[in-house]
Parts: C-alpha cells; structure tokens; sequence
C-alpha cells in the first residue's frame, strides 16, 4: 500500500448504514481521502501510526441550515418581544451599517466552533435584501474560499425581507448572486405580495442556472395559508425531483390530519426534502397562543415515515432569532429528539439527522462517510456509539478534515 500519510488504528468505525461500530483500521491517503479499512493494516504501510485505544469513529456531522451572516449579533439588536417579524426587522437595521468584513469576523468565529464539535459541512442561507444587498453573499462567497481546508461551506442566496416583494430586483440579485459563486437558490416566499409568482421566479432560475433550491417555507402557524401545494406542483412541473428543499414548514403541524397527509404524500412523490430547525422554532413559535403553547415543529415523526428525507439544523445562533446556540449538533440531535417526540430508541435517527441524511441533501455523495475514496471527514470521540453521542454528547472531540486534524488532539 502506497501513499498512506497517516494509518489510524485499533479504533470503532461506524460505517455507512452500520447499526454498531467495528474494529477497523483507517488507512488516509496522502490526497486526504480514505485509502483502506480493514481489520487489520500493517504500520509499516503509513508514514503515520497513531492507536486509537478504541475511540469511535464517526464521519463528521452535516449542517444543512445555517444563518452564518446574522451569528453571534444578539448583543447589537433588540427584539423586546422575541419574535420572527421582530427579529427580520432588527436585523434589517443592523444590516443598513454592517460592513462585509464584520459579516465574515462573526461567521468564521461561528464556523470555527461548528468545527471543533464535529460539523465538517455548513450550508448558510445568506440574506439579500435592500439592507443587506450584496455583502453578505460577498463575504460568505470569501469565506468559503479562505476556509476551504476546513469546512466544507455551501452558500444560499437567500431572498428575504422586502425582497420577495420585489420581483425585478430579485431577478437582478439572483443574477449577480450567482455570478458571484452563490451555490444554492432561495428565498422566503412566504413574505411576498405574490407569493406564487416569486416561487416561480426562483424555480426559474434554479432551472435555469442547474442549482438546488432551498427555500423557507411557512415558517408559520397559521393553517390557511399554506405554500405547500404549491411547492410540490412546480417541483413535478420543472422536474426538479430530489433537488428542493423546504425548511421550517412549521405550518404543517397546524394542518388538519387530512392535508397534512395530502401534502406529506406529495412531498415524498416529488422528493422534497425537509429541514426542522427545533431551536429557532421552539423559541418563536406559538407565542401568541392563550393555553398550550404549541411545539413549532413540521411533523417529524410522519414524514419520515412517509420515506421524506428530514434532517435538523442549527439555523440561528445567537442573533435575533435566537438569543443561544453552540454550533454542536449533537444538541440538536437531541432537541429534535424531544421536541419532535421521536421515540425512546430513535437515538440513532436523531444522529443520521445531522449526519448522513443532511448529507445527503447537501449533494455530498460519496465524499462523505467512512468508505474507500471519501475524504477523510472524521469525528473520533470517547462515546460508546451513535445512540451515546445523542443521549450524552461527546467527551475529547477530534476533528479531521481531509485527514487532517482541524480541533482537538489524536
């Protein structure tokens, strides 16, 4: 064997659709990928040798909604009443004066420590609006570049506030954010005078460039007015199967059984994938309601039975969304756990929910995971499994990035 930098052995490998960890040997090419995993591969093969002593192993975790623009702001806006239209409105204002520099201060700072407990991928929805305009993509655009040997970065072109409002200069943003490298299209239909059309704008363009779309999508309660359908016609109408993404779709816990199956089955035909967001939503969220405030959470537990791919994300941290947040998604794992009332011995769902399902709706294919050929993308910890990691977090985190140590310590 070689070009084999570095030889990690005697550790418990979880691999891809494993129920348990196996004792496996890792064997990381000089290109940063994984070259071997075997049982048993003889020290002399790598320039390397470090013995695990029996750590897990785990491919790094996925974010697949972020907000690294507005992270780590709470201290410079107010939101008195803790709510999602208090919260755009604060950050509008402080949009107006944020240079593209502070942007990309507060967002590496964030990233950074996403990446010391485990998350190898973010994708950030980044907002344009008139505020906003073109900095936040600018200084997203540049930071995935600076940050490409540690994290893997996908930025959203993120239409929100007044511009769903504003169809010609969407278009005109959406050209120039594109242009400028954006990797997803998006937007916050939901805020627009016309709804219909603005999702029609942005399935064109998606269409038209070959991006992804990843939207949010009734981040509400209220079940009359409902995007849904919608949604799933222009996925089946453009032949966009497997590349839409909906986040929040708070509202469809407020849907009668009936359209929520409806919509559910729907989803699944058109390949719509979903993403909870239980921080965000359990904060803002059904605060208006007199007696048994409701959870803000989609419907987890059925859409995934319906065979909807569904993974759960940070969203904000520490901002006017949301006053907290520690970039570990293991916590999140755990939130979903609760507050989507998976049960008692889906510890392991929760973790393919920042793991290999996100990873899937980021388009990393077979880049990610614990396989021959995939970068070396890799957590080790002390936990006993992926249902410890979930139910206790994870003790001495390192983080591999490429094959090489990016937090922590072997």
């Amino acid at each position: 064997m070689s070009g084999v930098s570095l030889l990690l052995s005697n550790g418990r490998v979880l691999q891809p659709g494993a129920k348990q960890p196996a004792r496996l040997d890792i064997a990381i090419g000089t290109d940063g990928r994984i070259a071997a995993l075997e049982k048993a591969i003889p020290g002399d093969a790598a320039e390397k040798v470090v013995d695990l002593n029996g750590r897990l192993v785990v491919p790094g975790l996925i974010d697949a909604h972020q907000h690294l623009d507005k992270s780590r702001t709470r201290n410079l806006v107010e939101n008195p009443r803790a709510t999602l239209q208090g919260a755009s409105a604060a950050y509008r204002a402080l949009a107006a004066t944020t240079t593209r520099e502070q942007i990309m201060a507060r967002a590496e700072r964030t990233l950074d420590r996403c990446l010391a407990h485990g998350t190898v991928a973010i994708r950030s929805h980044t907002n344009i609006e008139t505020e906003s305009d073109m900095r936040g993509i600018e200084a997203l655009v540049e930071l995935r570049q600076r940050c490409r040997d540690r994290l893997t970065l996908q930025v959203v072109a993120h239409l929100t506030s007044d511009a769903p409002r504003r169809l010609d200069a969407s278009r005109r943003w959406l050209e120039a954010a594109i242009g400028a490298g954006a990797d997803i299209v998006g937007g916050v239909p939901q805020y627009a005078d016309e709804p219909l059309a603005f999702l029609d704008l942005l399935f064109a363009f998606a269409e038209r460039s070959g991006l992804p779309l990843d939207m949010h999508i009734d981040e509400h309660l209220d079940a009359s007015h409902l995007l849904f359908d919608a949604i799933i016609e222009r996925t089946l109408a453009h032949g966009m199967h497997g590349r839409v993404t909906a986040g929040h779709c708070c509202a469809l816990s407020a849907a009668t059984p009936d359209a929520a199956k409806r919509i559910i089955t729907g989803f699944a035909k058109a390949q719509i994938a979903v993403i909870t967001l239980p921080a965000a939503n359990l904060f803002l969220q059904g605060r208006d309601a007199d007696q048994l405030p409701p959870r803000g959470l989609t419907r987890v537990r059925e859409l995934r039975d319906a065979g909807v791919r569904v993974a759960a994300a940070s969203d904000n941290i520490q901002d006017p969304f949301i006053p907290i947040g520690s970039g570990d998604l293991l916590e999140i794992a755990r939130w979903t756990l609760v507050a989507g009332q998976l049960g008692l011995g889906d510890l392991a769902i929760a973790f393919d929910m920042v793991s290999s399902i996100p990873a899937g709706i980021l388009g990393l294919g077979n880049d990610w995971g614990i396989r021959t050929g995939a970068r070396a993308d890799l957590l080790i910890t002390d936990a006993e499994d992926a249902d410890d990691l979930v139910a206790s977090g994870a003790a001495n985190r390192t983080v591999m990035v490429g094959g090489r140590v990016v937090a922590g310590a072997l």
